[in-house]
């Protein structure tokens, strides 16, 4: 047999089984589970590829069982402790292409910093496009790994948070970006 004929065979094979995992991968249920954080219990979703949604929650405290569960829950305790200033887990966001590029953008707002609806739609490429940045941010699955609470009105004020002013302003002085 020709060595490029072998190449093309092993090829052909690692593209087989590769595609036979990411279809197994694909069948995995996400990974639901509740933990304990300062500002109340906050319920999880984690999917094969990533992190799909937070949000506070009056459920009890159910440990994620799996590795990327766990993964994402020591970050966010780091985080809460003031251990950690930026996550790395993945993502798997659910949105729009508009809702999706408002979100890359705001992970780009630095720990301690906060910047404006306009500041965002500019960057974004659409510079009257305030109050859509605000729908997005409402429509953020993952809040605090995404950090839409840095996020503020023209002026600073601290406006619009689906979780609740009190509970950005507390993130906000968690990071040191607003003083008490």
């Amino acid at each position: 047999m020709k060595p490029e004929k072998k190449t093309t065979d092993f090829v052909k094979k690692i593209r087989e089984v590769s595609s036979e995992i990411n279809l197994k991968l694909s069948r995995i249920k996400p990974e639901h589970f509740v933990m304990k954080t300062p500002i109340g219990n906050i319920y999880a979703v984690v999917s094969s590829k990533g992190l799909q949604e937070l949000k506070k929650t009056c459920e009890d405290v159910k440990p994620p069982k799996g590795i990327f569960g766990r993964h994402v829950r020591d970050q966010l305790k780091e985080y809460f402790a003031k251990k950690r200033t930026c996550f790395d887990v993945k993502l798997d966001l659910q949105g729009t292409d508009f809702q999706k590029k408002v979100w890359k953008e705001l992970q780009k707002i630095p720990h301690g910093s906060m910047a404006t609806y306009g500041y965002i739609a500019q960057r974004v490429g659409n510079p009257k496009a305030a109050r859509a940045i605000g729908s997005a941010n409402h429509n953020n699955p993952v809040a605090i790994i995404v950090p839409c609470h840095r996020v503020v009105g023209a002026k600073g004020h601290l406006v619009g948070y689906a979780g609740g002013l009190d509970m950005k302003a507390y993130l906000l002085q968690l990071e040191g970006a607003l003083l008490v």
